[in-house]
């Protein structure tokens, strides 16, 4: 088994072998298959069964074993992930290691589709720093994402648009392919 550290390494270097090799339809198509239905089918059986109480169980449960430094929040209507500190972003970032341009991305890659079988859509935001947030509805809830939710909010931070951080954004999707 190897360690979460090393796997960042090497899902970043898969992704890239995938982009170089085939394509970035190749790619979601791996986010799709290899990871939202595969080794992340225990979240969906999760998130499919229980809704938001199962998204509050797998990923207070997941972050938490990651060591992110995060937090959550549920109103009722949508659940919030606001990411302060990404720990496999950050151990790139730290570690000069990036040879994927965006990879921030596999998480919508593999948890838009598992929101999708799921009857969700999120709105996100990841600043390729190690930073992000994502807010999930129902997939007929139109309602916009919120433009503050407080002091936890990773978008108040002074580093949140730092130079070099560009904001990637998607709105109401469960599609990878959605970026605005």
């Amino acid at each position: 088994m190897i360690g979460v550290y090393d796997f960042c390494g090497q899902y970043d270097w898969t992704f890239e072998w995938f982009r170089q090799n085939g394509g970035e339809q190749i790619l979601h198509e791996y986010w799709l298959e290899a990871i939202s239905k595969d080794s992340q089918s225990h979240a969906a059986e999760l998130i499919i069964k229980n809704g938001f109480d199962g998204m509050v169980t797998y990923w207070g449960h997941t972050l938490k074993h990651e060591g992110a430094a995060y937090t959550t929040s549920f109103d009722g209507k949508a659940f919030r992930i606001d990411m302060q500190e990404c720990p496999s972003k950050g151990f790139l970032i730290r570690n000069k290691i990036g040879v994927y341009h965006d990879y921030c991305d596999h998480c919508m890659g593999w948890i838009g589709p598992l929101l999708k079988r799921a009857g969700f859509v999120l709105d996100q935001e990841h600043n390729h720093c190690g930073q992000c947030w994502m807010e999930i509805r129902r997939i007929d809830d139109l309602t916009p994402p919120r433009d503050s939710t407080g002091p936890d909010d990773v978008r108040l931070r002074p580093d949140w648009k730092k130079p070099g951080c560009k904001i990637d954004a998607y709105r109401h999707t469960n599609d990878p392919n959605d970026k605005l």
